[in-house]
């Protein structure tokens, strides 16, 4: 007798989705220089590219604040999951530099492997409202390792077009059927978005999504996570790749394999995290640990060798994610319920936009000198965002610490 196939709970959705995305989106975040310099484009103009996708990925994360309590996120979900199909297909099929530039803008292709997306604060709304306050970072812990041990499976992944050009195979027709496959990640995420219940994701709460009693609260995390994204921009892991093609010569199969192993360090750290939270508090955790890898990456900028500057990048990748789950996790606790969906995009829409800005600005500066000041001005913006959310919210403490 069949023994009748139990279904996913709306966690397990939600965490399988976010793996077949951060998988697609690892890869590409990769391939996209290295695509775009076969297609003879500038660094210049991947940088223009990248900030191109992080500005349009911020227009689809506010409208999706403006849209999610009337329609709901398993509904936003499925259609963001189809624009992810769209972007797979149209990026493959495109190769002049302005088509791609409008598909950067409207699609999905993240070159931050993840970190700024449309799925995300729709995803953390909907996780916060399943998870009781005492398991919500633990809950956020787990679903920020299972991208990030997907990211890290994606960066080999990236390695493949590496590995079949000797075979015979054109280097731009096997990048294009990478994007393909994200395309094709999209459709799957698509099937597991359409299991959630149709409320799991929307509180019941009236339907305007806006901030009542912890607006001050917001608008200060907001700044001060703008501060944080727009000096991420400048070392998003597509112009990490880019640095390190042009300053070591890597290949691409060399680069698929250092980003596995940066991967794999940063999804270690995520449980780490959430233990090390319960024991100092989510805002210490989130300080503390930051501050040691920006001044990692400073020091990566400065090595002569290829092997220290991989050492420091990978000291960097162990610490540098571990505010990623006790970020969400912080801005889920000190609002309340009816102002979590809110919350999540007004957190997320700054980030996005700032985040946008510096990818640019990065891609002349690479292009203008031999020196890697993004990656300096990157760890010295970061340090300075520590700071200042250690002397705002370090009194400002989540339910579970009391």
């Amino acid at each position: 007798m069949m023994t009748p196939r139990k279904s996913l709970s709306p966690e397990g959705c939600l965490f399988a989705a976010r793996a077949l995305r951060d998988f697609g989106d690892s890869f590409v975040a990769i391939l996209l220089p290295a695509y775009l310099l076969a297609l003879g484009f500038t660094p210049l103009e991947v940088g223009v590219l990248a900030t191109a996708s992080l500005l349009g990925s911020a227009s689809l994360t506010i409208g999706a604040g403006l849209l999610g309590a009337r329609y709901g996120y398993r509904a936003l979900l499925m259609a963001a999951a189809c624009l992810m199909i769209a972007t797979g297909i149209a990026f493959a099929s495109a190769q002049v530099y302005s088509a791609l530039l409008v598909i950067a803008f409207v699609g999905t292709i993240n070159p931050s492997a993840g970190s700024v997306s449309v799925f995300v604060p729709l995803e953390h709304a909907a996780l916060a409202h399943e998870t009781r306050d005492a398991d919500r970072t633990r809950t956020f812990a787990r679903y920020s390792l299972a991208g990030a041990l997907a990211a890290a499976a994606g960066s080999l992944a990236a390695a493949a077009p590496g590995v079949l050009t000797p075979l015979g195979f054109d280097p731009v027709f096997t990048m294009q059927g990478m994007f393909v496959i994200y395309g094709l990640l999209g459709v799957a995420g698509r099937m597991l978005y359409s299991r959630l219940p149709h409320r799991s994701s929307t509180p019941d709460i009236p339907k305007t999504s806006v901030l009542g009693p912890s607006r001050k609260i917001i608008f200060k995390l907001a700044a001060l996570f703008s501060l944080d994204a727009f000096a991420g921009g400048f070392v998003v892991q597509s112009l990490l790749a880019l640095w390190l093609f042009q300053r070591f010569d890597f290949s691409l199969a060399e680069a698929g394999v250092f980003f596995f192993w940066s991967g794999l360090l940063s999804a270690l750290s995520y449980p780490v995290a959430a233990r090390l939270s319960r024991r100092f508090g989510l805002v210490n955790t989130m300080v503390f640990t930051h501050i040691p890898s920006s001044i990692a990456l400073m020091l990566a900028a400065l090595a002569p060798s290829l092997p220290l500057a991989l050492a420091l990048l990978l000291i960097r990748a162990a610490l540098s994610q571990m505010d990623v789950p006790t970020r969400s996790s912080y801005v889920m606790a000190v609002v309340t319920e009816a102002e979590r969906p809110a919350a999540a995009s007004f957190t997320s829409v700054p980030r996005s936009l700032a985040a946008a800005v510096s990818p640019s600005l990065a891609g002349a500066l690479f292009a203008a000198s031999p020196l890697a000041w993004p990656l300096l001005i990157c760890g010295g913006l970061k340090i300075l965002y520590d700071l200042l959310l250690l002397a705002q919210f370090r009194q400002v403490r989540p339910p579970e610490e009391g």
